[in-house]
């Protein structure tokens, strides 16, 4: 059985956060992350709802998985707003609530750096993608800067407890490669709203192709 997720502080804090971030640059982020995706998705621990006004008129559907029942709250209400049809589902990136290779497109923002079991969450993601799909990831990761990360594992503790068990020292990119994703494109930059860097500022843009069946 897959436990529940709660934290109810950091859902409350995290809009305001969010409203931030997109004022100073994380729009453009999103657009990026999203630019030509089509077909039927599966946004993994949808949040807020932040991505759902970006989707390309091209996606006929998107299923928001999101297992903390506030933030997910949220996302419903975004849902009713966005451009695209948009179901919000109950759940966890562990298990998703979705049938074997039935999206073209999985989409991971924000989000891997929460997850308890990372290469759990993304062998789920090759089980629902097609074959011809792809992972679209966007995600702060660890600096490649040897005394940025230092600091990075020094606060990494506190950050976890006040950020709803995110992590600072995450390899995302890394971490996808040894799923077996093919990685075909991947931005590094910093992030840095008002032109102040921050312990997440490192971070990744990109697109992977899935496994092939037999390495699954």
């Amino acid at each position: 059985m897959v436990k529940a997720v709660s934290h109810p502080l950091f859902a409350r804090v995290y809009p305001k956060i969010n409203a931030y971030m997109e004022a100073h640059g994380s729009i453009e982020h999103r657009r990026e992350l999203l630019a030509g995706v089509r077909g039927r998705v599966v946004e993994i621990g949808a949040g807020t709802g932040a991505n759902f006004r970006h989707y390309p008129a091209e996606v006929e559907q998107v299923i928001a998985v999101e297992p903390e029942p506030r933030l997910r709250a949220l996302a419903e209400r975004a849902a009713g707003d966005a451009a695209v049809p948009v179901e919000v589902r109950p759940g966890r990136a562990e298990r998703l609530p979705v049938e074997d290779g039935s999206v073209d497109v999985a989409v991971v923002s924000l989000v891997l750096c929460t997850i308890e079991d990372v290469r759990g969450a993304l062998t789920e993601a090759a089980r629902v993608l097609r074959p011809t799909g792809e992972l679209r990831f966007y995600e702060h990761v660890r600096s490649q800067n040897a005394r940025a990360f230092r600091w990075q594992q020094l606060l990494n503790p506190l950050w976890r407890r006040l950020g709803g068990g995110c992590h600072l020292t995450r390899d995302t990119e890394r971490a996808i490669a040894e799923a077996g994703f093919a990685v075909e494109k991947v931005r590094h930059f910093d992030f840095r709203p008002e032109g102040r860097p921050n312990p997440a500022s490192p971070s990744i843009i990109g697109i992977a192709r899935p496994p092939t069946a037999g390495a699954r």
